[in-house]
């Protein structure tokens, strides 16, 4: 069998423009589809222009609630599937690239579609619409994401591409947010030249889907998978393999550790624009500016994390992650009663969140990408597909809750922001419970293991 290629610093690239063609569809989601339906009252938009979006359930769940956590669990539940038809795809173009090929297209089309409800005024007709987009583009997405996360210890062979690639995608991924956070200045933009409010979002968030479905298409049609990877297909079945990947010790402190971030991490960015409006009382356009200097200043630490990264380890900078963004939350919830000036307050939380952003924009996948090695040594199975596809299920339900709970908490009618520091203060504590449950991952032993076979 001829040996794989070696990836070329440009091949990496063009994985990772993937990379950011699916971080921008995500963020359109995960930043704005709550706070699109539930606009903060300080905006002076309708509350309920679609459909009711106060707590209905029992007094304390909206549907919205429902509609955006049930989406995350149905992702969730098919991450293993569509890992385990890539994992034993024996397609010759390769196990992941056709995956990705048909999804690109529909993925783009479902992200659109989830802001344009089709009746005017509030009706349950919007409300059903908006929960079949989402089911479906969290299909996609899982379809595509899924087996372009497998191919990141795949096509990094050794420590210094997988840090490579690490780093790229992490870049790709950060940039893909940041033209996301763009948005509300560019819908300002149009309604400033007289488009109606959710016109000029509809319409903004549509050009920034297209550009995101043109780069889902880079990897695929400038990497030949076969060239790269040699792994052959797994034979278990999903739940048999989704099994054996669970029975890695590491792999289930790394998972449990990871569930509790991203509920924190994604409560607090859902929640972003609230701080700005709620708390700070700036307009929204102001949210624009302060994530695109959070995902700057996150940017500029990179190289350090790289650097540091060999010296200290990946598990005690995703430690020292964890306490930053305690902090970070824990600043948040004093937002807007401080005396300083509002637009300072939220460049001192830019600042404040910055490195944890860079140490957890890269060294989760490698992690991952190391544990999915060592068990592959241990078992003679290659199964990196499963090993993303469990973390990202984990991942996702933490993001479920979080959105049931955020989509809850803003529904209520609270005085003085005390919602939006609630969610602040929550976000902060379950990071904490995040690093205290990272520090049992036996980082040494995995080490040990690939390094003793290279």
């Amino acid at each position: 069998m001829a040996q794989p290629k070696k990836l070329t610093r440009g091949k990496v690239w063009c994985f990772a423009i993937g990379q950011f063609g699916w971080s921008l569809l995500s963020a359109l989601i995960s930043n704005y589809l709550v706070n699109f339906y539930v606009p903060d009252k300080s905006t002076g938009l309708a509350e309920n222009p679609f459909f009711e979006t106060g707590p209905v359930i029992f007094g304390l769940i909206s549907i919205l609630a429902l509609i955006t956590g049930f989406g995350r669990v149905f992702d969730a539940v098919t991450d293993p599937w569509i890992a385990s038809l890539s994992d034993r795809s024996k397609n010759p173009r390769g196990r992941r690239i056709p995956f990705m090929k048909a999804a690109a297209i529909p993925f783009g089309i479902f992200t659109i579609l989830a802001f344009w409800s089709p009746v005017s005024g509030s009706s349950w007709i919007n409300a059903a619409f908006l929960f079949v987009m989402l089911t479906g583009f969290y299909l996609f997405m899982t379809m595509y994401c899924t087996p372009f996360n497998a191919l990141i210890p795949e096509l990094g062979t050794d420590q210094k591409t997988r840090m490579s690639i690490s780093t790229t995608i992490s870049f790709t991924f950060i940039a893909g947010m940041a033209i996301a956070y763009t948005a509300p200045m560019l819908w300002g933009f149009m309604e400033g030249a007289g488009v109606e409010h959710y016109t000029a979002v509809r319409i903004i968030f549509s050009i920034l889907s297209v550009i995101g479905v043109v780069c889902l298409f880079v990897p695929v049609f400038t990497i030949n998978e076969k060239e790269y990877v040699t792994a052959q297909p797994a034979q278990s079945t999903a739940f048999k393999s989704l099994k054996a990947t669970f029975r890695n010790k590491d792999f289930r402190i790394f998972v449990a550790s990871d569930i509790i971030y991203f509920l924190g991490i994604t409560m607090f960015q859902t929640a972003m624009l609230y701080f700005v409006t709620g708390l700070l009382n700036l307009d929204d356009g102001m949210s624009t500016l302060f994530f695109v200097l959070m995902t700057a200043l996150s940017v500029l630490f990179y190289p350090l994390v790289s650097k540091l990264t060999p010296m200290f380890g990946k598990r005690k900078l995703i430690l020292i992650a964890f306490c930053i963004f305690v902090v970070a939350f824990a600043y948040t919830a004093c937002m807007g009663l401080m005396s300083i000036d509002p637009v300072i307050q939220g460049i001192i939380l830019c600042v404040l969140a910055a490195p944890a952003m860079a140490i957890f924009g890269i060294l989760p996948q490698a992690v991952v990408a190391d544990i999915a090695e060592c068990d592959a040594l241990d078992t003679g199975e290659e199964r990196a597909g499963m090993f993303y596809a469990a973390r990202t299920f984990a991942m996702k339900m933490g993001q479920a809750l979080a959105l049931i709970i955020v989509s809850s908490i803003v529904g209520f009618k609270w005085e003085n922001g005390f919602g939006y520091r609630l969610i602040a203060i929550i976000s902060g504590a379950v990071c904490l419970v995040g690093g205290a449950i990272f520090i049992k991952y036996n980082e040494k032993k995995v080490y040990a293991r690939i390094l003793g076979n290279k």
